[in-house]
């Protein structure tokens, strides 16, 4: 009796392993086949979702560790929430990805007349400045400190302006957009300190 204990425990240690060995193709195949596809969007979800891609990675990880430990069964039973983890991953990039292309399109159309509008404001306030530089009456509501102050804002808008230029060359046309805006808006605040009319 107890040798047949004996050869059926040993008979079901065999199976076991058989069913491990059993285990170990499709493991490693689904482990290979999610290492792969998330490699296709790693980049853009490096960029786009790097929370959501931390979390994806970490549970890869998990499966490689499965695998490196033989628990093959352990690893096929997680691929299939890793494999929706990817996907999830995918949508989330893509749709980032789509919403920051179309915010940057719209930005590289807010550019062109950002690009006439500012500079000409900067002209107008560097002839203005150089009028009221040379009068010996300043007009009614323009101070000698409204004027100096004005001066210094030219030089700094002058700056800026070369710092936006550079960016909208470069491609990076919301940053661009960003750093004229505010230029924008300091030109016609300084066009107000002169008596100047911004409109």
């Amino acid at each position: 009796m107890k040798k047949q204990s004996a050869w059926l425990l040993a008979s079901l240690a065999a199976l076991v392993l058989v069913g491990c060995a059993g285990q170990k193709e499709p493991a490693e195949k689904a482990f290979a086949s999610a290492q792969a596809a998330l490699a296709t969007i790693h980049d853009a979800a490096q960029k786009y979702a790097p929370d959501q891609l931390q979390a994806v990675e970490t549970q890869l990880a998990g499966v490689k560790d499965s695998l490196a430990k033989g628990d093959y069964k352990g690893a096929l039973d997680a691929a299939p929430a890793l494999t929706t983890a990817i996907s999830s991953l995918k949508d989330t990039a893509d749709a980032k990805q789509k919403d920051a292309e179309a915010a940057a399109a719209a930005a590289k159309d807010a550019w062109g007349p950002l690009s006439t509008d500012v500079p000409n404001m900067v002209a107008a306030i560097q002839s203005r400045v150089e009028v009221l530089s040379k009068s010996h009456h300043l007009p009614k509501g323009v101070s000698k400190d409204g004027l100096a102050s004005a001066k210094s804002g030219l030089d700094s808008m002058k700056a800026a302006w070369s710092d936006a230029s550079n960016s909208a060359a470069a491609g990076d046309f919301t940053s661009a957009v960003g750093k004229a805006q505010a230029m924008k808006a300091q030109a016609a605040d300084i066009m107000k300190s002169l008596g100047m009319s911004s409109g």
